[in-house]
């Protein structure tokens, strides 16, 4: 089975680094031109020089940050404007920092809906139009296996990637006549500087040492180890291919068995 982007045009977000990079570098290699979205400068023109362009691809960058929507908004209408249509986009954003939910500052809450749902929001709008008129479509979301299994002490990311399943299978509904598809990627620990980040938080919050954390996170992975950012990318790239039109509106876990549930 050979997945083949060629001529298809993808939009990456979070893409300087972790399974955002690895999504990016995966599309150009399978023939897709790819624009890269991320508010590090530096880091996106690093990406940008790995990304393969055997097959003339055209690839470039917006830098963004999704904590201001407004010039989210103007970036990717800007860009729409004066380029062909987009075919595939990966919404992909930073997850909120770790904590019980009812220690949460409404802020929190407020700024994680922002950075996710509403600028999700902001660029499928921006979007459609363009996969209607290339009867070709597909809205990748990155979130997380918390959808169907809260994860202990990510009370805040709990709650908003849920929102952004529910909205991405509504939006699934909606959109499949015009040969759109919506499928959320969920990710159980992966190999990230997020993950990273969220054992040493838990060993400060915890008491514990860096070892201790770190256990807690993989002990219950049947796998026996973390997920590595390539292996979400191929996923990606077969839900972003021909050959996935007839799955739309799914979470697929990508957790190395740990979900207990169905």
């Amino acid at each position: 089975m050979l997945i083949d982007l060629s001529n298809r045009t993808a939009i990456v977000c979070g893409s300087s680094q972790g399974i955002g990079k690895a999504i990016a570098l995966q599309f150009a290699s399978s023939g897709a031109s790819v624009i890269l979205i991320a508010r590090n400068e530096d880091r996106l023109r690093k990406v940008l020089r790995e990304l393969k362009s055997s097959k003339k691809q055209n690839h470039s960058f917006i830098v963004a940050d999704f904590s201001d929507p407004d010039s989210l908004k103007k970036k990717i209408h800007n860009f729409t404007s004066e380029n062909p249509p987009v075919h595939i986009l990966v919404n992909n954003t930073g997850g909120p920092k770790s904590g019980e939910i009812y220690k949460a500052e409404t802020g929190e809450l407020a700024n994680a809906f922002r950075n996710h749902v509403v600028c999700n929001q902001i660029l499928i709008q921006a979007l459609i139009d363009g996969m209607k008129k290339e009867k070709y479509g597909r809205i990748i979301n990155i979130i997380s296996t918390s959808v169907k299994q809260p994860i202990k002490n990510l009370g805040v990311s709990n709650t908003i990637r849920a929102a952004v399943a529910s909205w991405a299978k509504t939006l699934s509904r909606e959109l499949a006549p015009f040969g759109i598809t919506v499928n959320n990627l969920l990710p159980g620990a992966t190999n990230t500087e997020r993950l990273r980040e969220l054992i040493k938080s838990r060993s400060e919050s915890a008491g514990i040492s860096l070892a201790e954390a770190e256990r807690e996170w993989s002990s219950d992975i049947p796998a026996g180890r973390y997920a590595e950012p390539e292996e979400l990318a191929y996923a990606a790239a077969f839900l972003a291919s021909p050959l996935a039109g007839y799955i739309n509106g799914i979470n697929l876990p990508v957790d190395g068995g740990r979900l207990n549930c169905l």
